[in-house]
């Protein structure tokens, strides 16, 4: 009786092994896709001129910094303890507007990074689709595969196809509302 299962299970292995499978890398995807790009430069012209503010307003410290280093033997006490106390009020203003650009930093770039990775998930599926594929495996997870497996060229062209037929769009100043994270899709 096991006799007659196992042969029914190595009757099945070639139909099973016979499905078409793929390696998708998506950092590099994120990276190197229009989509991608345009995401980072957009982060980047978002935040750069609050991080020209914060780095001026620490060469600004710096300098009374070293003004009062180097003033402090001439001056009075009364002197010397209000550039203090303006210095320690000037540091704590700095490190608390530097936390608060980091998180805001941090929480854009996440929000942005989950819709485009949404778009890129989208993206490969519809590849998948096209080209009849049964599995499409993420290459971070991958320990060894075939470049003959690798569509991640083949997906960053079609991206690239996407991002020149699409007009191109300002992002908006304010971020768009949040939205709940996609659910995979099984076949």
């Amino acid at each position: 009786m096991w006799m007659v299962a196992a042969m029914g299970a190595v009757a099945a292995v070639p139909a099973w092994a016979e499905g078409k499978i793929a390696v998708v890398d998506f950092q590099r995807l994120g990276q190197e896709s229009p989509q991608g790009k345009e995401v980072f430069d957009a982060l980047r012209a978002e935040f750069a001129p609050r991080e020209r503010t914060l780095q001026a307003t620490g060469q600004a410290l710096k300098a009374k910094q070293d003004k009062l280093q180097k003033d402090a033997a001439t001056m009075t006490e009364e002197q010397r303890s209000r550039a203090e106390k303006d210095l320690r009020d000037g540091a704590r203003d700095f490190e608390r507007a530097r936390g608060e650009l980091q998180d805001d930093e941090t929480a854009r770039r996440n929000e942005q990074l989950s819709r485009l990775q949404r778009a890129l998930v989208e993206e490969v599926r519809a590849y998948a689709k096209a080209q009849n594929l049964d599995m499409v495996v993420s290459g971070d997870a991958v320990l060894y595969a075939a470049p003959s497996y690798d569509i991640t060229p083949a997906v960053l062209t079609a991206l690239q196809s996407k991002a020149a037929a699409a007009p191109a769009a300002k992002p908006a100043a304010t971020p768009a509302p949040a939205q709940p994270p996609a659910k995979p899709q099984s076949k």
